[in-house]
């Protein structure tokens, strides 16, 4: 499949309503050394390209890191502030959406190696009564099927009033408003479900609400405190965050940028602040570049899950008839143009899309974010670091591509990875 043709099956994590308006325009920052600028490494270029297009198309800015057998590259492109002209730094913290979910799942896969859950178990049998309503009966849903999203469970990011408060204007008055995991799931059970547990795939964002809060029934902890003890701390991830309702991110980090569906003007906003409670175990977590390779590497070596869990977590179902990406149980496996298969997840919250993609054996990573919601193409970024040299033009068609089609649904995977946007006609 050639990366055109996969630009076209995946979209982008981030894809919003706003479509057509003016690109920005921000100067671009080559690969310089510096502290916290890019390293000198020619054998990234095309990497680098690819940055470069993103900031042509529109992108204010773009920061990543790449790891393999030569050492370490960091590159970025733009501006990590559109006010002051500040370049975005190797070391910047941003929102990284659902790649949360990989460590969401990487800890439910750990309670069930040290037998205090078994995944094929009802999420009734944790979470009685929860799931139940129009439909739902999570006495026929597994916790395997959640982690895969064959749960059936309707999205509560589609709900209508979560749209009005989160994808139009309207998120300026409630940036802050604070979303509780049983209100997530409150909102989906007044939904009929998507299909019949087991039967099909969607990408559903109160899988991992419920996720989370299993862990919290069986270990009797916060989940974010569960993630900090057996991943966070022991893998030194200094700049990783669960920050609850807290709406700051982290020095260093930039702004990130958004716009809201229905806005005639097309207006770009700083969304940066913003209270990330209705992500919770989805999609709170925040970040860097370094970070996300580290995590990535430490799990596919084996060094988080015993090899019977990591089996599981990359035993993959199908998201779409003729889509390069499968989904594992928190794991997302992308088939590139040059028949690479590689493993990560991306994630896409208000102003920021994230992507973290490694190989097989995690000697070879990328991990990058652009400080945008409603344009640009990652895919090609992984791409031409995995690929080479390719065409490194966003497909500005790509966003158009979306498995439900109309802007209203577009912004409802704001949390979503590059899964949630894999067209159903491949």
């Amino acid at each position: 499949m050639s990366a055109q043709a996969i630009r076209t099956a995946v979209v982008g994590a981030t894809v919003v309503a706003t479509l057509g308006a003016a690109a920005l325009t921000a100067p671009t920052a080559g690969a310089t050394d510096g502290a916290d600028g890019a390293s000198r490494d020619t054998g990234h270029a095309a990497t680098q390209a690819a940055m470069d297009a993103q900031v042509a198309d529109g992108v204010p800015g773009v920061v990543g890191q790449a790891r393999d057998k030569h050492g370490v590259w960091n590159g970025n492109a733009g501006v990590a502030d559109l006010t002051t002209g500040k370049p975005r730094g190797k070391n910047d913290r941003f929102r990284a959406g659902s790649i949360n979910k990989t460590f969401t799942a990487t800890v439910l896969l750990q309670l069930q190696a040290e037998g205090k859950i078994d995944l094929d178990t009802s999420v009734d049998t944790y979470l009685p009564g929860l799931v139940r309503g129009n439909g739902h009966d999570g006495r026929k849903i597994t916790v395997r099927q959640l982690l895969n999203h064959t749960s059936g469970i309707f999205s509560y990011t589609a709900d209508s009033t979560f749209q009005q408060k989160y994808a139009t204007k309207k998120f300026l008055a409630h940036r802050y408003d604070t979303l509780s995991p049983q209100q997530a799931v409150a909102l989906a059970m007044r939904h009929l479900p998507d299909f019949p547990a087991g039967t099909d795939w969607n990408y559903s964002n109160t899988n991992y609400m419920l996720a989370g809060l299993i862990i919290e029934k069986v270990t009797g902890k916060p989940y974010a405190a569960e993630v900090q003890r057996r991943i966070v701390q022991p893998l030194k991830l200094r700049s990783t965050t669960f920050p609850g309702t807290n709406p700051n991110v982290p020095a260093p980090s930039g702004r990130a940028y958004g716009k809201f569906q229905g806005d005639p003007q097309g207006k770009v906003y700083d969304v940066t602040r913003l209270n990330p409670s209705w992500g919770w175990a989805a999609g709170e977590i925040i970040s860097n570049s370094a970070d996300l390779n580290r995590f990535y590497a430490a799990l596919l070596r084996g060094k988080l899950l015993p090899r019977a869990e990591l089996a599981e977590m990359k035993t993959t179902v199908s998201t779409g008839a003729g889509s390069p990406l499968r989904y594992g149980l928190g794991l997302a496996q992308l088939r590139l143009s040059c028949d690479k298969a590689v493993w990560g997840h991306d994630g896409g919250i208000h102003g920021s899309a994230s992507f973290a993609f490694a190989s097989e054996d995690a000697n070879h990573a990328i991990a990058f974010n652009l400080n945008s919601d409603w344009v640009g193409d990652g895919v090609a970024v992984v791409e031409a670091e995995f690929c080479g040299p390719t065409d490194t033009t966003p497909d500005k068609g790509h966003d158009k591509a979306h498995p439900k089609g109309d802007d209203q649904a577009r912004r409802t995977d704001v949390t979503s990875p590059i899964s949630a946007s894999v067209s159903a006609a491949g």
